[in-house]
């Protein structure tokens, strides 16, 4: 939509618009490029995605034209979709999203199916389940828990004020705000007193310092590294968590973390020593790739 590139503007429809836009944004490489158009138009006119469908013979206005166009360049440029739309769905509930947090991805879905799954194991005592989302972000986890939980008891804990405001937003737009505490730390660090809980949830950052200049760079450009990057060996994070969480669950209780596939055989070996814990399978993404460390708290 260059000038000089384009037709007139009385050609511009809604599908012409798009068809041209899925072909401009695939040459600035990316990954889903009809699939951006669509939420970057959908955006622009006000309504839904799907609603773009019944309006390909529609005559797109200057208006809309032009806010449309500002929405690809800075898509074109790299800024990730979620970001130029400020929101982003994850487990079939919409989340707001801002550069102070990672966009949810579906990977950590596993996660939370599995989170759950154990919440229902335990009956007629989910009531009394205790949940800490370590490293909470926009709040995905622990909203997800506490929306299909509603007996459970959550904590989100996240280092960054940033993040832990944009996941209250979205507590509070999904109606559990005062079913979950929010507490900034670094990790347990600003935990008061001897605290137990039953699962322990966490997607912390788990990229090695050497793996973020090979990150897509709408990613690297563009989500926070504090999200991301771990350090030099990308489990620093991660192996902090399991040391405190030794301390901070109660007997049999549960640490479900999202890992980098790259990462699953060092812990599971370093674990294997560890009496403190019982070693899970690792949950495997759909693609087949070990995902989430499971850990249960020795019983003794």
């Amino acid at each position: 939509m260059a000038e000089g590139t384009t037709p007139t503007a009385s050609a511009w429809t809604i599908g012409r618009l798009l068809t041209w836009t899925t072909d401009y944004l695939k040459q600035h490489g990316a990954e889903s490029p009809r699939l951006d158009a669509e939420v970057l138009l959908a955006e622009a006119r006000g309504c839904s995605r799907i609603l773009l469908y019944t309006m390909f013979e529609e005559i797109a206005p200057e208006p809309l034209r032009t806010s449309f166009r500002e929405l690809v360049r800075r898509r074109a440029e790299g800024t990730p979709v979620a970001y130029l739309v400020g929101h982003k769905e994850f487990y079939s509930l919409d989340f707001q999203v801002t550069p102070d947090v990672l966009i949810p991805r579906p990977e950590t879905e596993h996660l939370v199916v599995r989170a759950l799954d154990l919440i229902k194991l335990r009956g007629a005592n989910e009531a009394a389940a205790e949940i800490a989302d370590i490293g909470t972000g926009s709040g995905i986890i622990a909203v997800c828990l506490a929306k299909n939980a509603p007996g459970a008891r959550l904590t989100a804990i996240d280092v960054s004020p940033a993040a832990l405001a944009v996941a209250q937003q979205n507590a509070r737009k999904h109606q559990v705000l005062d079913r979950i505490e929010w507490i900034e730390s670094d990790l347990f660090a600003a935990l008061a007193g001897d605290r137990k809980f039953d699962l322990i949830a966490s997607n912390p950052p788990y990229i090695a310092s050497a793996e973020m200049g090979g990150l897509a760079a709408s990613v690297r450009n563009h989500e926070p590294r504090l999200a991301l990057e771990a350090g030099p060996r990308g489990s620093e994070v991660i192996e902090r968590l399991i040391e405190q969480a030794a301390e901070r669950l109660r007997p049999s209780g549960w640490l479900l973390c999202e890992i980098s596939p790259q990462l699953d055989a060092p812990l599971r070996e370093r674990l294997l020593r560890d009496q403190r814990w019982e070693l899970q399978p690792t949950l495997k993404d759909l693609a087949g790739l070990s995902r989430v460390v499971q850990l249960r708290r020795a019983a003794g």
